[in-house]
């Protein structure tokens, strides 16, 4: 069996159209993507929590939450 050239064959056509009906389905679904996009939604601003006085209570709290639950004992000697 011997593969035939496209170029000489006239296959090459049917190659260029089928890489031509990819690209335009890609272009419409772009542009269905970008058309039914709902952007009237606004984006809650998150404020956080800058008070230096309960973040410090916060961390003083997990650091003894920490000490209290080791679950694991470490090795005296790192191999």
């Amino acid at each position: 069996m011997k593969i035939e050239n496209p170029f000489e064959s006239g296959h090459i056509r049917n190659y260029i159209l089928l890489y031509a009906s990819v690209v335009v389905i890609m272009v419409l679904f772009f542009l269905a993507s970008t058309l039914f996009q709902d952007t009237k939604e606004k984006i809650q601003k998150k404020n956080f929590n800058t008070d230096i006085s309960t973040l410090k209570k916060v961390e003083s709290s997990k650091k003894e939450r920490h000490t209290k639950e080791k679950k694991f004992k470490l090795l005296d000697k790192a191999y």
